[in-house]
């Protein structure tokens, strides 16, 4: 049985993905996405695609927003425009999407099933089932707008849906993974996020089905009219006791009001490990053995962060802040966009994921080794605070490309030693 994995909150945001940033998203999605596909396998993508926590990290690499209800659109139609060319190679489908997009979602699977031979109705009827759990069974004051159901040529699914609360300037997202799935009436979801706004009506958990039960009792034997009179009588009393078992804590990512990024949202240890992993195997793998042109010190960085998405364990994304320090963010949060460094990334990705195709693994390899020695020095390194990178990635960001929803950086008076550069070992 899929459990839920966690929640979050999710501040509303509204506002387009500029074109600039759109395109790389759609690229550096894609090729993440294939990375993970050649070295663990489909399934493997879906289940981290149903996590909360990997999905809010995922889209804060790509340069997004990295608290707001806005990543998720914008990963969802990333990887639709990313992926889709490569359906056929990967044997993975994205449809939907928001608004109009997502009730086209029943039309496109059942496209999809005839050209790939899996049961498109059977599919059609699941998205719509979903949606329907999650805006009526689930009643929490969230109205469903976005509804993205990814599909596997095997028929495994993942589905990531999300509903706003106007009033209260709050999104929440609904995370589904067929893995698993044995019923849809009994806490179906992998992972609910949102905000804890006081008592819900879910008659999709487990612990409802007596509810269910009698709701339709009292609707065969009383009737609609009846129920109503009966309602108005017993106004301001409890109609159901649930069943009072507990359910365990679940992990609760916390996404802040504020846009900026501070120290208390980011694992300062994981990025000083990040930082200091780039500065020991930099040298080694991406000049030596990658040749890449043009890749420097810090992209190499960037990267770093790039392979933990790729490889790393769940419990590596509780700080999704922590990501936007890679390629920053369109509003300049943490810093303007680097392009320079996001293209660099992307070139590095590609041919990674180029020559793993080919059966020549050496720079996934490398990628892997970067992640491997971010968790081994973390527990070593100290740094600058993060108040320092933030500021030395503005004080360069004319030189990095730097771009945001305000135009393009300028040029600083002059430019100083980066402050990431200060990260070291210490003894012990």
């Amino acid at each position: 049985m899929a459990q839920r994995a966690g929640k979050a909150d999710l501040p509303l945001h509204g506002g387009r993905v500029p074109r600039w940033l759109g395109d790389r998203m759609t690229r550096l999605g894609a090729v993440i996405t294939e990375a993970i596909v050649q070295h663990y396998g489909r399934d493997e993508l879906f289940r981290r695609l149903a996590n909360p926590f990997w999905f809010q990290s995922f889209g804060a690499v790509m340069g997004m927003d990295w608290h707001s209800s806005g990543i998720t659109t914008s990963v969802l139609g990333a990887l639709k425009r990313g992926l889709t060319p490569l359906s056929s190679e990967l044997g993975i489908h994205v449809c939907g999407g928001r608004g109009a997009h997502s009730r086209k979602t029943p039309e496109e699977l059942l496209h999809i099933g005839d050209r790939v031979g899996i049961d498109g109705s059977s599919l059609a009827n699941t998205s719509r089932l979903i949606a329907k759990v999650d805006s009526a069974a689930v009643q929490d004051g969230f109205d469903l707008y976005l509804h993205g159901f990814i599909v596997a040529d095997d028929g495994k699914w993942v589905v990531i849906q999300q509903g706003m609360n106007g009033d209260r300037r709050q999104a929440r997202r609904y995370h589904w993974l067929s893995e698993g799935l044995g019923s849809f009436l009994d806490s179906p979801h992998a992972a609910i996020e949102g905000r804890d706004q006081g008592e819900i009506i879910n008659l999709a958990d487990r612990r409802a089905d007596c509810s269910r039960d009698r709701q339709l009792d009292l609707l065969a034997s009383l009737g609609p009219d009846k129920i109503i009179r009966e309602f108005k009588v017993l106004d301001g009393k409890t109609l159901v006791n649930y069943e009072q078992d507990v359910q365990p804590l679940l992990p609760y990512l916390i996404m802040p009001e504020h846009h900026d990024v501070r120290e208390e949202d980011a694992n300062m240890r994981r990025l000083h490990g990040n930082l200091a992993a780039a500065a020991d195997r930099g040298p080694v793998d991406f000049e030596d053995l990658l040749l890449t042109p043009g890749v420097g010190a810090r992209t190499v960085r960037a990267l770093a962060m790039v392979a933990e998405v790729v490889h790393g364990a769940p419990c590596r994304f509780s700080d999704p802040a922590r990501f936007s320090l890679a390629h920053g963010g369109k509003d300049r949060h943490p810093f303007p966009v680097p392009l320079k460094v996001y293209d660099e990334t992307i070139s590095v990705m590609k041919s990674a994921v180029r020559r793993g195709r080919l059966g020549r693994d050496e720079e996934l390899a490398a990628l892997r080794r970067l992640d491997d020695q971010s968790r081994a020095l973390e527990r070593y390194v100290t740094g600058p605070d993060l108040k320092e990178i933030v500021a030395g990635e503005f004080e360069r960001s004319f030189s990095y490309g730097g771009r945001s929803v305000f135009g393009w950086e300028p040029a600083p008076d002059s430019e100083d030693t980066d402050p990431a550069d200060k990260v070291r070992v210490s003894g012990g």
